[in-house]
């Protein structure tokens, strides 16, 4: 298999590889999302709560007032704290009407986490739907089908300097994963170092199967839980690294792929 092609200007940049409640609560990881840049198009993908703060923070600093997208790929507070200030950032506090808010419909009602007064700040708002395609400037994205997960929740892929990428997001594991997660690289947010019966969230064995089924060229952890946090996962993406031959390496806050 021919090795990734070299970057250009692309790049993506961890604000945050908190996963689940208490990591977020207690900030062990930071929660503020993935930015995403790509032929000049900046998207924010999940900001959870400190995402704007990791924006200021980050080196060289990431300026939320030129993002073209944010994309909800579900309700949850880790995954959506911070979605309103960063509508209102995006649109510099709603005076310039800019940008396209991506979510799925259970965001907006009948318990929206994206308030009604920021529905207004964006040029549009899109609803996500199984298996469809997307585009805002020079970004275009491709939803997963429906994840196994509380809320409705997917995941995307997309194209970064000629390379397959895709996040797979929450949900429990299920054989479909496979054919839609088919990427020269997947981020997959991993919560739970053992699974967990009747939570729907990824575990290390998971990760295994998925990667000995699929073989992509490398698989980045992130999300991690605090069962993970205790075993160290850098330690356990080099241990499923040497068990299935594939590049698996452990994300970290501010870390940026393809720098």
């Amino acid at each position: 298999m021919a090795g990734l092609k070299q970057p250009d200007n692309g790049f993506i940049k961890f604000l945050g590889t908190s996963g689940a409640r208490f990591v977020m609560i207690k900030q062990l990881r930071a929660s503020g999302g993935l930015w995403i840049s790509e032929n000049g198009t900046n998207v924010l993908v999940d900001p959870g709560p400190g995402s704007l703060v990791r924006c200021a923070s980050s080196r060289p600093k990431l300026d939320p007032l030129k993002l073209d997208g944010i994309i909800l790929t579900h309700r949850h507070l880790d995954h959506s704290g911070d979605i309103n200030v960063m509508i209102e950032a995006m649109t510099e506090g709603g005076f310039k009407k800019r940008g396209i808010v991506f979510c799925p419909e259970d965001a907006l009602r009948p318990d929206p986490v994206i308030l009604k007064h920021t529905l207004d700040f964006p040029q549009k708002v899109e609803l996500l739907r199984e298996n469809t395609k997307y585009k805002v400037g020079g970004f275009e994205f491709t939803t997963s089908m429906r994840h196994l997960h509380p809320v409705w929740t997917c995941g995307i892929k997309f194209m970064l300097n000629g390379s397959s990428v895709s996040l797979l997001t929450d949900t429990r594991y299920f054989p479909q994963l496979k054919e839609f997660y088919d990427t020269d690289i997947v981020i997959i947010n991993v919560v739970f170092a053992e699974p967990r019966q009747g939570i729907d969230h990824l575990s290390l064995s998971d990760v295994e199967e998925f990667a000995r089924q699929v073989k992509p060229k490398k698989i980045v952890l992130t999300h991690f839980g605090m069962s993970m946090l205790k075993i160290k996962p850098v330690l356990q993406a080099e241990r499923l690294s040497r068990k299935t031959g594939i590049e698996i390496v452990a994300a970290y806050d501010g870390m940026r792929l393809f720098s």
